[in-house]
């Protein structure tokens, strides 16, 4: 096995010669007699497990390596003890500061040094080995936990699209509601920072989003599936599915409080408020609706729109734009609306590729 190499820095030929009978046979031993010298071996293996290192050196002084190691980020990773003739505080305190591991002031006792050389090596050794399991183990449950997210979100779907696909409409409702919300989301984030929307919070909004129709699993198939207009009483029992969708959501939930639930009830419950009071169920009004809430509700219109159902045809992009635009399909938050004009080109590339893929 090939031994562990240690850099011996220092100017005068007897205490390097001395450094090296020391531990030359336990260690490979590379010698500098400055500090560019020390810089050089350093660049070329970056791997030694210890620098002994001299301050008053010719070309280049002991600091000045000290400093090249700081900025590589080295001096973390490899121990150095300050072997110096200087007995002045302030030196020592300026090498502490770099973060060297230890002082040794000339003329040295071999056994001395080779002791504390020895157990900081180990030291440093076991830190490192612990930091690299640590890193395994972090990475690890990254990975578990990226598993999980997937797995999660393909049962989000799949449950969602229940709802779709009972109703007779596309399952893939679903996947557009999720796109039109996560990029309406980006350009709130963008043009309307006051909202404090962070990636995390987009990206768990835009999960929550494919659920917001859950609640139509509890609506009769009469209703959910007629072909006609709606009368008043199916309409009232069709309105019902916002509560039903938060009463399967709160069984759920087993009492426990997250951020994804909280989107997950307000989008649920709040999708169909409208800005000026006129939605239900709770006839919120204005900023009471939670701004998921509204993000998600003008992407389901516009999609409800652009999208053949039992009761209507399709209209399209221009006309639903239009609609949405002109108050038509109820009020939205002016900061809404102006997410979705910025948003149009990218919701016409979105019905585009769809119609191509026959999605729409």
């Amino acid at each position: 096995m090939d031994k562990q190499r240690i850099l011996i820095v220092d100017d005068e030929e007897v205490n390097r010669t001395i450094l090296e009978v020391m531990f030359g046979e336990k260690y490979d031993v590379v010698q500098g007699e400055n500090g560019q010298d020390a810089v050089d071996q350093l660049e070329k293996n970056p791997d030694f497990v210890l620098v002994l290192l001299d301050i008053i050196m010719p070309v280049m002084d002991g600091f000045a390596v000290l400093e090249y190691m700081k900025q590589k980020d080295l001096i973390d990773h490899i121990p150095v003890i300050l072997i110096t003739s200087e007995t002045v505080r302030d030196s020592e305190d300026k090498a502490y500061q770099y973060g060297i591991a230890d002082v040794i002031h000339k003329p040295f006792y071999p056994d001395i040094v080779k002791r504390r050389s020895n157990n900081l090596i180990e030291l440093y050794q076991n830190k490192a080995n612990m930091e690299r399991r640590l890193k395994e183990q972090e990475e690890a449950i990254l990975a578990q936990q990226k598993k999980i997210r997937e797995n999660n979100e393909f049962i989000i779907e799949a449950l969602s699209s229940v709802v779709e696909f009972r109703s007779s409409e596309s399952g893939d409702h679903v996947r557009r509601i999720k796109y039109f919300t996560r990029v309406l989301l980006k350009y709130l984030a963008k043009y309307f920072p006051e909202y404090g929307l962070t990636p995390v919070q987009i990206e768990e909004i835009t999960k929550a989003s494919t659920l917001h129709d859950i609640g139509k699993i509890g609506i009769p198939d009469a209703i959910l599936m007629k072909p006609g207009r709606l009368t008043n009483e199916e309409f009232e029992t069709m309105k019902t599915h916002t509560t039903l969708g938060c009463d399967m959501l709160a069984t759920f939930q087993k009492g426990v409080e997250d951020e994804f639930y909280k989107y997950c009830y307000e989008i649920c419950r709040h999708h169909h408020e409208r800005w000026d009071g006129k939605g239900y169920p709770d006839h919120l009004k204005g900023d009471e609706i939670p701004i998921s809430a509204q993000i998600v509700s003008i992407a389901d219109v516009y999609d409800a729109l652009i999208s053949v159902r039992v009761y209507k045809g399709a209209y399209s992009h221009a006309e639903a734009y239009e609609m949405i635009q002109n108050g038509e399909c109820g009020q939205f938050s002016p900061d809404v609306l102006e997410c979705f004009q910025l948003a149009k080109h990218d919701f016409y590339d979105m019905v585009e590729v769809n119609k191509i893929f026959s999605f729409v």
